[in-house]
């Protein structure tokens, strides 16, 4: 098996997991995707504050970087 096929078969799963999964939680939690955070209900400018999506993306993705380079930087020199 080429790694090719296994890569659309990882596909499928994954929009299959997508599709079904997500709507069996969704209704186990109850979302209502209509409802507004508590940042744009209470929105003040100081505490409340709506975040732009792309922020909160870099924020996560920085600092596992973050994280991971003392750990992994070292361990990688003695390689």
């Amino acid at each position: 098996m080429n790694s090719l096929t296994i890569e659309i078969i990882t596909l499928i799963c994954l929009v299959l997991g997508y599709k079904f999964y997500g709507s069996i939680i969704e209704k186990l939690w109850e979302t209502d995707s209509k409802r507004k955070t508590p940042a744009v209900e209470m929105e003040d400018g100081l505490d409340y504050v709506p975040a732009k999506h792309w922020t909160i993306l870099f924020g996560h993705h920085f600092s596992s970087i973050a994280g991971a380079g003392p750990i992994i930087g070292p361990a990688c020199v003695f390689l």
